[in-house]
């Protein structure tokens, strides 16, 4: 037996021509110098090549693949290396979409992934881009955000919105105040006694967008957020643990952490997103995790 040093295609000893590829088999040929015969005219077609996105595709129709398991082109056939996993209630597959395109959207109606009888969506909510390797979400100015799931510590920006059980929690550093000022006259203002100068501040936010209550941070220590322990409760949101999150101010900055909750800490996703094998995120009411193929 010899293989083709152009395609691999095992050969018999006495074939001059790849029975796949149709090209001269170098043993065959330095045999035929030697001997000082002519090499026969094979009957053999050469293989016709398509040229696709990465080069030329063996589109022989002698085999289904190639020594090394590569898959013949086919048009029918999408070349994706990610894909999105829709999860159920109890975080088990029900659909999976293979990102096959450089970009694809998500919403309610006229999307590449589509899911019509979700109130939650906006009928174009978020945008998937895959580029140079990596899958990143990009939310397109939906109403209900498009969230992405912590699966490490998250250094906290300016406004910042977070999901923590069902409760909406923006963010936002506190402004410097003056501490003891005295008016036009002289007089000394009174102001209320407080621990500690804020540092940040922490905002419940209702459906409207607007504030009900906050959280006043300093600039050291740790925040617990849960339902029945910690520093700000929420005993009547059945869907924050016990010991959900905890915010740490660490040298002028806040990072916030999943405490190994049931259902997680997720950030609203501002700009593009990349996303990493395994990473979950939010869109409607919409649970999707990216995997690689």
């Amino acid at each position: 037996m010899s293989s083709c040093e152009y395609c691999g295609q095992s050969n018999s000893a006495e074939s001059r021509y790849c029975v796949d590829c149709g090209k001269p088999l170098a043993a065959a040929t330095s045999a035929a110098r030697v001997s000082g015969a002519q090499p026969a005219v094979s009957k053999v077609p050469s293989t016709r090549f398509f040229e696709g996105p990465t080069g030329p595709l063996n589109r022989s129709s002698k085999r289904t693949t190639s020594p090394n398991q590569t898959l013949i082109f086919s048009a029918r056939r999408s070349i994706a290396t990610a894909r999105l996993v829709v999860l159920d209630e109890t975080g088990q597959p029900k659909r999976t979409v293979d990102l096959d395109r450089s970009s694809m959207t998500i919403g309610r109606a006229g999307c590449d992934i589509a899911f019509p009888e979700d109130a939650y969506l906006s009928p174009r909510h978020a945008e998937i881009t895959l580029r140079d390797g990596t899958v990143r979400v990009r939310d397109l100015d939906s109403l209900n955000r498009t969230w992405v799931f912590l699966e490490e510590p998250h250094r906290l920006h300016d406004d910042d919105v977070l999901l923590i059980g069902s409760q909406v929690i923006r963010f936002h550093r506190a402004a410097a105040h003056a501490d003891g000022e005295t008016g036009e006259d002289g007089t000394r203002r009174l102001g209320s006694l407080a621990p500690a100068a804020d540092a940040a501040r922490l905002m419940q936010l209702r459906g409207d967008g607007t504030t009900r209550d906050i959280f006043h941070l300093g600039a050291n220590g740790a925040t617990i957020i849960g339902r029945d322990t910690g520093d700000w409760l929420f005993p009547y949101d059945q869907t924050m643990s016990g010991r959900h999150a905890e915010l740490r101010a660490e040298g002028g900055a806040f990072v916030i952490r999943d405490l190994g909750s049931r259902n997680g800490v997720a950030v609203a996703a501002r700009g593009e997103w990349p996303l990493r094998p395994g990473m979950r995120i939010l869109v409607g009411d919409q649970v999707l995790r990216v995997e690689q193929v």
